[in-house]
């Protein structure tokens, strides 16, 4: 692992990314009660080589930002994978919010999620995270906001354990997650940051086609739906 405030070299792509970021996963490998979620869309291509490697369960995890009505930079809250609904409902007070505008802004992104599971995973059901240890993972962190309702819901979930795993982030972030998580692993925390595309040769968007093209080849190799909710 890179140490704190050293300058790395850049990934070349999210796919070398996910190879170094296996190397320090590997204690978690072989494990029948160990799976690995993918935050798409840039996380899915890092967690195909962790999944890969590891020979571990692989599916998205999908959560979607509830932003403030007008200003949807603003989170006061979020929906995820599985029905799970997180409001920050100090803030929605805060900022007078009312029933109907919330009611409004959360229906908009359930139809979102919905039409990106669909479209990632089809009629298979989401894999089921009760009782087993997960390896959330996304192509890097800066504030982390997202990542963290991800590990809220999972936690909701019943999820075992939650390991937070990426390529790079900040220090302060990473620092962070070690009192919300099982386990962080943060293969490079360089100082200065600038952002997480600063430290990708190849940072293009990934694309939906993509997503599901490694959910199929993940599906028989590393036995993808075998875990399923039944």
């Amino acid at each position: 692992m890179i140490g704190r405030g050293e300058m790395p070299a850049r990934y070349r792509d999210r796919r070398d990314a996910g190879r170094r970021l296996e190397e320090e996963l590997r204690e978690y490998a072989n494990r029948p009660d160990v799976i690995v979620l993918a935050l798409p869309r840039g996380g899915v291509p890092v967690a195909y080589e962790v999944a890969t490697a590891l020979h571990t369960p692989m599916d998205v995890f999908i959560v979607r930002k509830i932003g403030l009505p007008d200003h949807e930079e603003l989170a006061i809250g979020a929906i995820a994978t599985g029905g799970v609904r997180i409001l920050d409902e100090r803030t929605i007070r805060a900022f007078g919010v009312s029933e109907a505008e919330l009611a409004t802004v959360i229906a908009a992104e359930t139809r979102e999620l919905k039409r990106r599971e669909h479209l990632y995973r089809g009629n298979r059901p989401p894999l089921d995270v009760r009782g087993k240890t997960v390896i959330l993972v996304d192509d890097g962190l800066a504030t982390g906001s997202t990542m963290l309702a991800a590990v809220t819901a999972l936690r909701r979930e019943n999820a075992a354990r939650v390991v937070v795993a990426v390529p790079i982030a900040p220090p302060e972030t990473c620092d962070a997650f070690r009192e919300v998580v099982g386990d962080i692993v943060c293969v490079m925390t360089p100082e200065p940051f600038y952002a997480v595309g600063r430290w990708y040769e190849d940072f293009s968007q990934t694309t939906d086609d993509e997503v599901h093209e490694l959910l199929e080849l993940a599906a028989p190799e590393v036995g993808l739906g075998s875990s399923s909710r039944v």
